[in-house]
């Protein structure tokens, strides 16, 4: 599929948070702290990628999605009995939030894999918000940059099941900086892990907001410390007691809640600015999960302000910890960038504007 970048003039068309954070849908290999290299981001504005264009693609797209092939990224489940606290707990709510947060499944690098993507309020009713990595990424050690094959958004997923339909994706828009990305300068990339999604309509013809009967908002240059949400549907959970329950196999949709928290970078461990988020245990596949602001606990919306992108301890300051020896008092935070009308802006405006 070709791929392509959009002047700043035409509109707004990648990103680790160095090696103390492990991206929350692979792996990230840590850099060498004592190097120090100058790298400047792109100033280009967009750079997007056709997906699945034609109905030959987008029903290739589908014919792949089998239930058998969703089902090998589902994760054993356990024994362990029920836990829940704010750092992770199953959604349970019956509100619009269950059906605009949906699981993102995708290919990288020939493996399947799946992330979380959301809703958003749209010109064309048809974009999704996710993290950059999600929608193109590099190998584990930093090169062979790739568009991820086979986008398949399923809304309100549960249990294998698709209750509103299944979206295959027409159009990504990324960020072109996060093209450089190497996994190795975290601190420059960070805050581009970010990515817009446009659908195609589903086999009704209907487009993912008239399918799902809402969307969220979404929101550019926010406070970062702000009580938050954050959603996901991860195949994994930090906390060994609670590996394995129905919110961490990839099933459903799981989540944490408190107050968000900015990481700050050390001389050893670097972090980009404008990263955000909670204490958290959900792991891989809650990356592009959104961070949400103001949830209305009966409407079940809110303004999206931030995505899933990393995981990581942080001490009480928001100091990264040594990730393979944390010290005594560091918890696990998901964090990812907060979005921006300088970086995110032109990304969202290109995303709703694209025929769908």
């Amino acid at each position: 599929m070709p791929s392509r970048q959009v002047p700043p003039s035409a509109h707004l068309h990648r990103p680790l948070l160095a090696a103390v954070l492990v991206a929350a849908a692979v792996l990230v290999t840590a850099p060498e702290a004592s190097v120090a290299v100058a790298v400047q981001p792109s100033t280009t504005a967009v750079a997007v990628h056709d997906q699945a264009v034609t109905r030959a693609e987008r029903q290739a797209v589908l014919d792949y999605w089998t239930p058998e092939r969703i089902a090998a990224l589902t994760q054993p489940s356990s024994g362990n009995p029920s836990k829940s606290g704010p750092d992770g707990a199953p959604w349970t709510g019956r509100s619009a939030l269950g059906r605009t947060v949906g699981r993102l499944f995708f290919t990288d690098h020939g493996e399947d894999s799946s992330c979380t993507a959301t809703v958003v309020e749209s010109a064309n009713g048809s974009t999704v918000v996710t993290a950059g990595h999600c929608v193109n990424n590099t190998d584990l050690i930093g090169e062979d940059n790739q568009w991820t094959r086979n986008v398949l958004f399923v809304p309100g997923y549960r249990d294998g099941r698709a209750p509103y339909g299944r979206f295959t994706g027409r159009l990504g828009v990324v960020a072109p900086t996060w093209l450089e990305n190497d996994q190795q300068h975290g601190e420059v990339y960070g805050a581009y892990d970010q990515a817009f999604v446009v659908l195609d309509t589903d086999a009704r013809g209907r487009t993912v907001q008239a399918a799902v009967g809402a969307a969220q908002r979404i929101g550019f240059d926010r406070p970062g410390d702000r009580r938050v949400h954050q959603f996901g549907y991860p195949r994994a959970a930090s906390d060994p007691e609670r590996e394995g329950l129905p919110e961490y196999t990839g099933e459903r949709l799981a989540y944490c809640t408190g107050r968000a928290e900015q990481v700050v970078g050390t001389p050893e461990y670097p972090a980009a600015k404008g990263l955000w988020g909670t204490e958290c245990i959900m792991g891989g596949g809650s990356s592009g999960g959104p961070r949400i602001a103001g949830l209305d606990p009966e409407s079940g919306l809110g303004t999206v302000v931030g995505d899933n992108s990393e995981g990581g301890r942080l001490d009480a300051s928001g100091n990264a910890c040594d990730p393979w020896d944390p010290a005594p008092g560091c918890t696990r935070h998901l964090v990812g960038p907060q979005f921006t009308s300088a970086v995110t802006g032109p990304l969202y405006q290109h995303a709703q504007h694209s025929a769908r």
